[in-house]
């Protein structure tokens, strides 16, 4: 069991570097397709249309292979899509291979994920928090290579290709220990056995809740990623240095709620901790705005990273837990839901902003955190159970 869970880790560490491994070398990608800003971003943009356009195939994909292939191999054509990059002669040709990046990024994504909650269940506690707080340590380790590379003047085909024979070896690894069987075998009472399991009105309504949720997380750690930088040098009226903080105060902030939360859940339960977390983030960020100064301001991202830090992770195990949902499906649904709150919070948030000023339009922190209050009542409260720990141990042999 703890195999599985240091391979499940191992895959979410993968992931979060995979693709932050290649944002430090935009600049030098820009310069050599030769396009403008405006290109470059709409070449950038195919990513996420790719994952919303995939990322309802992540579903079938965990149901037809298993959740452990799907995530190992995921990674392993994951990095080797990062491997054209170097060779595209034209941004359209740039714009297919992030296309493909963001289509493959989303099915590992949900298969993780699944996989990471089977290992939960085994656990009998919750360690999902813990292992998305893995991928944020991914992600920036994948940045610290990738500036590495781009300092030493490393030819981003050479870079590219460590980081693909590396990341694929661990993928790789990883995939032996991860949990054999099928991916209902940990719970104790199976979709097609519950009772009145169907595709019910009630299922939808918790689907469509469990969406808001998620993207309501994604909308706050967008703030600080999109619009923290702005908001200290335009209305706060500091230097580049001191605005790069704001994304740093929001996303350590995250990322130690991730790693701390799971002991936090276990003993409050998930449906307490992140209703009081959207009350903090609310409080936090209301405050920062409501009397704005580098301080606040700081205090506030920060407050709102660790207020949502375990709502997705909460939202998709309260999704992979509906009765009456084949598997993979209600985590799926969510998980699409989620990349699209990462799509639309930019332009939602600049809207307001254009018509009003960024202070206000960062009051959609404030609202996500309400929402996350308000809607938090549907989350399971306790991780689900299940027996047949021993098993788990005695079985659990590399593939």
């Amino acid at each position: 069991m703890r195999k599985a869970r240091a391979a499940v880790a191992a895959l979410f560490l993968t992931n979060g570097a995979v693709f932050f491994n290649i944002v430090p070398r935009f600049p030098q990608i820009k310069a050599d397709l030769g396009v403008s800003n405006v290109v470059f971003g709409t070449a950038l943009a195919a990513m996420p249309v790719g994952a919303l356009l995939a990322g309802l195939l992540a579903g079938a994909a965990i149901r037809w292979l298993g959740s452990a292939k799907v995530a190992s191999f995921g990674i392993v054509l994951l990095t080797a899509a990062t491997l054209a990059i170097p060779f595209a002669p034209h941004w359209l040709v740039f714009a297919a291979a992030m296309f493909l990046i963001g289509a493959l990024d989303s099915i590992v994504d949900v298969a993780q994920n699944a996989h990471g909650l089977r290992v939960q269940r085994l656990y009998g506690r919750s360690i999902l928090n813990s292992l998305h707080g893995v991928w944020s340590i991914g992600a920036v380790l994948g940045g610290l290579m990738g500036s590495a590379a781009a300092g030493l003047k490393l030819p981003l085909s050479v870079h590219l290709t460590i980081s693909a024979v590396l990341f694929s070896a661990v993928a790789l690894i990883a995939f032996r220990y991860l949990l054999p069987g099928p991916e209902d075998a940990e719970r104790s009472e199976t979709p097609a056995s519950s009772p009145g399991a169907r595709f019910t009105g009630t299922a939808i309504r918790m689907l469509a809740a469990l969406g808001v949720l998620a993207a309501a997380g994604a909308l706050v750690e967008d703030a600080g990623s999109s619009w923290g930088a702005l908001f200290f040098t335009e209305d706060l009226r500091t230097g580049a240095a001191t605005a790069g903080l704001a994304v740093v105060a929001l996303q350590t902030a995250m990322t130690v709620g991730r790693l701390l939360g799971d002991r936090v859940v276990d003993r409050f339960g998930q449906r307490t901790v992140v209703r009081a977390g959207g009350a903090v983030a609310a409080v936090g960020m209301g405050l920062a705005l409501a009397f704005p100064s580098v301080p606040s301001a700081l205090a506030g991202f920060a407050l709102a990273g660790l207020g949502v830090a375990t709502l997705v992770p909460a939202a998709m195990h309260t999704a992979d837990e509906l009765p009456g949902l084949p598997p993979g499906t209600g985590l799926t649904i969510v998980s699409w839901l989620l990349r699209g709150g990462f799509l639309l919070s930019p332009p939602l948030v600049g809207y307001v902003a254009d018509l009003s000023s960024l202070r206000v339009g960062l009051l959609s922190v404030v609202a996500a955190g309400l929402i996350t209050l308000t809607l938090g009542r549907v989350l399971v409260n306790r991780p689900t159970t299940t027996t047949p720990q021993p098993y788990a141990e005695s079985t659990l042999q590399p593939h």
